[in-house]
């Protein structure tokens, strides 16, 4: 499906220079009084190569349509992930470096997009909220409570985000997977 340049957005895949890329970044541009730009930031699927161009809206670029299908994580071994269909129970195996930063928040168990196309995986998503147990965090400072101030916490996976001055340890939040922050105390 061809799409403008300027509707390329962060997480698709786009088809350029005869090469699969996953769009990593984008940033929309308006220099003056001259017509807006689109400047993307993306990688070669197959080499991981890196790559910056600038799309205007009159640029055509073809929008790849991928296969998704939830799987299950079952476990880790050595550099890859095991996952389980839910419907055929055959068990796939994923490298892990296709999660990304994101890896940090599988738990057992949990239900995984797997993307493809025409048969090779490209990539993993995790859910977008996980929640996670706060194993440390400091004390609240003194009139601080009444402020918008963020104090550093650390997770139950090792990860450090900043939460509200509230947030004790032992308490369980939501945490947003993609940008690796906190998103609300979790019910």
């Amino acid at each position: 499906m061809k799409i403008d340049g300027s509707a390329i957005r962060t997480g698709m895949v786009i088809e350029h220079k005869n090469r699969l890329c996953l769009v990593t970044n984008h940033q929309i541009g308006t220099p003056g009084n001259l017509r807006s730009f689109n400047q993307v930031e993306m990688k070669d699927i197959k080499t991981g190569t890196k790559s910056n161009e600038r799309f205007g809206s009159s640029d055509k670029v073809e929008r790849v349509r991928l296969d998704e299908k939830t799987y299950q994580y079952l476990f880790m071994d050595g550099d890859n992930l095991t996952l389980m269909d839910n419907e055929t129970y055959e068990q796939i195996y994923v490298h892990k470096d296709l999660a990304g930063a994101q890896i940090a928040f599988l738990q057992d168990g949990m239900s995984i997009v797997v993307q493809s196309h025409e048969g090779d995986i490209i990539s993993v998503r995790l859910p977008e909220k996980v929640e996670m147990k706060i194993v440390e965090s400091e004390p609240v400072v003194k009139g601080q409570t009444a402020s918008s101030s963020y104090k550093p916490a650390i997770l139950e996976n090792g990860l450090r985000i900043l939460v509200p001055p509230h947030i004790e340890a032992g308490t369980r939040v939501v945490v947003d997977t993609q940008e690796i922050a906190y998103v609300k105390r979790a019910e």
